[in-house]
């Protein structure tokens, strides 16, 4: 392949060009919140989660909530992952967790009573569908007595699975349950690639799935894939991307595999030397865009597509899209709930991250306590580049006029050091600046979170350590 290469949708545009993107690949956040989660401070605790909630009460008029339920255990750990998991088959351990979290859900329902109706849920993990039927169901019904939901025609209601532990019969009962729609992890195709990351998925399982979500009415079917796996190569993706079209989900993630052994044992069973070269990730990422935007897949931003009719799709042209820990989402005006171990909320101007080990967890619910461990107040600053990060991460463009508007600054004057850095990429032709717009190029939009570093005032700060340990992944 050529080092530079277009491709296009009929909806959108995007230039995939090698040389700019090897010259831009450094370590850099992936801005589902700012300020980023390594800067969330203990000196954020329950009290301070407490005024933000009571804040609420303030307006006006309410806005909708969103909803993020965290399970975290797995039947068997794939070696490429990065998640907050526990790996067991002792059941019983997620009986227990259940008990404590519906005393958060008890917790948070009683705070958010009256404030607002939830329009959106997930459920994230580690692997949700690790619960069963029953205690599915009386998690969902627990959700229910503790806050008013909105009908099924206008809330998303998401869970992420595991097709090689869900069965068809059970994709029609997560249905009934309230769930309208579906993420599935494929990552790769090939078993060659899934022996080497210690995940065998049947393509055929995988279809019969997607099939039975089809059948009972899921609205949405969406499915993960991560290039840079041990194996991979251009003709096996190729081969993994022709199965993918053939399935045709609504959504498609694309994860570019980050390997940090250092920060995640699991990973430490991957053999180096069968990971693709640099070169060969890259080839890899072109061949993706070129295919699945040639399928009709709108580029939605960083690592996601959706076709043109998907709610994802349809919320970025109006400009209700924006991005938050579970990626890009459509309720832009949502104030997102986390119950669960290491679950992050954003209420108001703050986030706040619940405790990280499940010991930790319960020993604050035992103590009536929210489990919050840390977090951040956003002050003026904070939410003005927050702003103009969202902007350009979800629509590739931000208004000055507007921003203008919005916060009593002269854009010129606030962000004239940034103006100044930003100068290298609108000679590389990745942006242009003129007096009312900052526009991303079709060619830069691969580089978008190079572009969001510059508006990032925290990178150049010290941590409380004194050091900057290795907790990004590479920006493409």
């Amino acid at each position: 392949m050529s080092a530079a290469s277009s491709t296009a949708s009929a909806v959108d545009a995007i230039e995939f060009d090698a040389t700019i993107i090897a010259k831009l690949s450094q370590s850099g956040p992936r801005y589902t919140s700012y300020p980023t989660a390594d800067r969330f401070a203990s000196d954020f605790g329950y009290g301070q989660f407490l005024e933000a909630v009571a804040g609420l009460r303030l307006r006006r008029s309410p806005r909708p909530l969103s909803l993020y339920i965290h399970v975290p255990f797995c039947d068997t750990i794939c070696y490429y992952c990065g998640c907050n998991k526990i790996v067991t088959r002792d059941r019983s351990k997620a009986a227990t967790y259940l008990g404590y979290l519906k005393q958060e859900l008890d917790m948070q329902g009683r705070l958010f009573a009256g404030i607002g109706q939830v329009e959106q849920l997930h459920f994230g993990g580690g692997t949700p569908t690790y619960l069963n039927d029953r205690q599915m169901g009386d998690l969902i019904d627990h959700l229910h007595r503790n806050f008013d939901f909105a009908p099924d025609a206008l809330g998303e209601y998401a869970i992420e699975i595991d097709p090689r532990t869900v069965t068809p019969a059970r994709i029609g009962v997560l249905r009934a349950q309230g769930f309208n729609r579906i993420s599935l992890g494929v990552q790769d195709f090939e078993p060659d690639v899934q022996q080497a990351v210690n995940r065998i998925q049947p393509e055929a399982d995988t279809r019969a799935v997607m099939d039975a979500a089809r059948d009972a009415g899921f609205r949405s079917i969406s499915i993960d894939l991560i290039y840079g796996l041990p194996r991979q190569s251009i003709d096996s993706m190729a081969r993994t991307l022709d199965k993918v079209i053939a399935a045709s989900p609504d959504r498609i993630a694309l994860y570019n595999y980050a390997h940090l052994p250092h920060l995640f044992k699991p990973q430490r069973r991957i053999a180096a030397a069968e990971l693709p070269s640099a070169a060969v990730k890259l080839e890899l990422l072109a061949l993706c865009i070129g295919r699945l935007c040639a399928a009709g897949y709108v580029y939605i931003g960083m690592d996601h597509f959706a076709k043109p009719g998907d709610e994802l799709a349809v919320a970025q042209r109006q400009g209700r899209l924006q991005r938050n820990f579970q990626g890009y989402s459509t309720r832009a005006e949502a104030d997102l709930i986390a119950c669960g171990v290491s679950a992050i909320s954003a209420i108001g101007a703050t986030y706040s991250q619940n405790e990280k080990t499940l010991d930790a967890y319960y020993e604050k619910l035992d103590a009536g306590v929210l489990p919050v461990t840390r977090g951040v107040r956003l002050d003026h600053d904070d939410l003005l580049r927050r702003l103009v990060i969202q902007r350009l991460m979800c629509h590739f463009e931000l208004s000055v006029a507007a921003l203008e508007q919005a916060f009593p600054i002269t854009f010129s004057h606030y962000f004239a050091a940034e103006l100044e850095r930003l100068q290298t990429f609108v000679d590389d032709g990745l942006l242009t600046i003129d007096r009312q717009w900052l526009s991303v190029t079709p060619r830069g939009r691969l580089v978008i979170r190079n572009i969001c570093m510059v508006f990032d005032r925290y990178l150049a700060t010290a941590h409380p350590d004194g050091a900057r340990p290795l907790r990004y992944s590479t920006t493409i």
